[in-house]
This record gives C-alpha cells, sequence and structure tokens, in this order.
C-alpha cells in the first residue's frame, strides 16, 4: 500500500471517530458541565432511562403539556419551547434555577429551582433524555434520572 494510500485510509478512520456519537452524548455533556462546576460527580448515559423518557413524552405529543409523571421510580426533568430545544438548551434553562436554590436553608425562595436541584443531585449518577415535537411544534424535553433526587430534607450536595 502507498503512503497516499495509508494516510487517506487513516484521515477517513479519523472522521469517523470526530464525527461519530453515541446516542445522549450531548445531554450527558451538557449535565456533567453543570454538575462538574459543583464538584459532582458525572452521569453516565442510560438507555432503560432514555426509553423511559421515550414513552412518557409520547403520552404528551398532543397538548405537549410539562406535567410531570406521577408513577415514575425515576427523577425527572422537563422542559419545553415553541420552537426547537436542544439538549444544551434544556440542561442550561434547568441549570439557570440554581438562582432560586438556597443552599443554606436547602429550599427554593422566589422561584422554582427543583429541576436545577435534581441535575445536581450528589447521588444520581444515571441519565436517560428523550425530545419530541409536539402537533403544535413545540419541543418537549424530558429526562430520567437513576437514582432519583429531590428527596425531602436531603441535600443536593
Amino acid at each position: 500500500m502507498t503512503l497516499a494510500a495509508t494516510l487517506c485510509l487513516v484521515a477517513l478512520s479519523l472522521r469517523h471517530v470526530v464525527v461519530g456519537q453515541e446516542p445522549g452524548d450531548d445531554f450527558v455533556k451538557a449535565h456533567n458541565a453543570v454538575r462538574e462546576k459543583k464538584g459532582e460527580r458525572p452521569v453516565f448515559w442510560d438507555e432503560e432511562l432514555e426509553e423511559h423518557a421515550k414513552a412518557y413524552l409520547q403520552t404528551k405529543v398532543e397538548t405537549c403539556e410539562m406535567v410531570h409523571s406521577t408513577d415514575s421510580p425515576y427523577g425527572e426533568n422537563l422542559a419545553t419551547s415553541n420552537g426547537d430545544l436542544t439538549a444544551e438548551g434544556a440542561v442550561a434553562a434547568w441549570a439557570a434555577e440554581e438562582k432560586y436554590y438556597d443552599h443554606k436553608n436547602n429550599r427554593c425562595v422566589g422561584g422554582e429551582c427543583r429541576h436545577y436541584v435534581q441535575l445536581v443531585w450528589n447521588a444520581t449518577f444515571l441519565v436517560g433524555c428523550a425530545t419530541v415535537k409536539c402537533r403544535n411544534s413545540w419541543t418537549l424535553v424530558g429526562c430520567n434520572y437513576n437514582p432519583a433526587g429531590n428527596i425531602v430534607g436531603e441535600e443536593p450536595y
């Protein structure tokens, strides 16, 4: 094999490595960027949690309601947008709730913060997320977490 042919094959194989992406990479990367800032361990992708999120979001395609499930053993975060919503966008919205979290008293003050608390929950190490385009053209994103967070009386970190 010539040097040129070898270099071409190497370049093609590297292109695949750079471009290739595992399912959930965007969600995991976005979650871990926030968690790292708080000194929390990283989360890892879980296909069972992804399937759970997909199944639940399918029940919301008609209305795009951001209503949390009531019968899930997992933690859950939801986000919606009247356009496209990326993994980074959803996680950024949850992370923005940090300003409402009073760590000293372990409670939300002046707004919603439970999405943020779940995002950084210390014991959580598995995540699985899904996205659906609703009938009204809105986007609904849901992530499930195991173990679940937001346990009354416990601090996230």
